[in-house]
């Protein structure tokens, strides 16, 4: 077998590679929300938590973007756009708000 007959094969493949990679990253994704969610309830301190809920505003902003990916819709990129800012925005709010006691 050459080097054609193994590239040939290989692009024959990635269609289904990449139909799976798209239904393994989602599962990843949602699992490790959820180990950062354990963390929101059973942090140590505020900070932990902050950073937990900011982890899985991201998670979710990557989330939106697969499925308007998977979907071929643009709105979906948009919204994740919106819902990161606006996650990006309570961050810092929450995150004076505990330093200072007041936005």
């Amino acid at each position: 077998m050459d080097l054609s007959e193994v590239i040939t094969l290989l692009f024959q493949a990635l269609p289904e590679v990449i139909t799976l990679l798209f239904q393994i990253i989602p599962l990843f994704l949602v699992f490790t929300a959820f180990l950062c969610l354990y963390r929101v309830v059973i942090g140590p301190r505020a900070g932990n938590r902050i950073i937990a809920i900011n982890v899985i505003g991201t998670k979710t902003v990557v989330l939106l973007v697969l499925v308007g990916f998977i979907y071929g819709s643009p709105y979906f990129v948009d919204v994740a756009l919106v819902y990161a800012l606006v996650n990006f925005i309570m961050t810092l709010a929450v995150a004076k708000y505990l330093e200072t006691g007041g936005i």
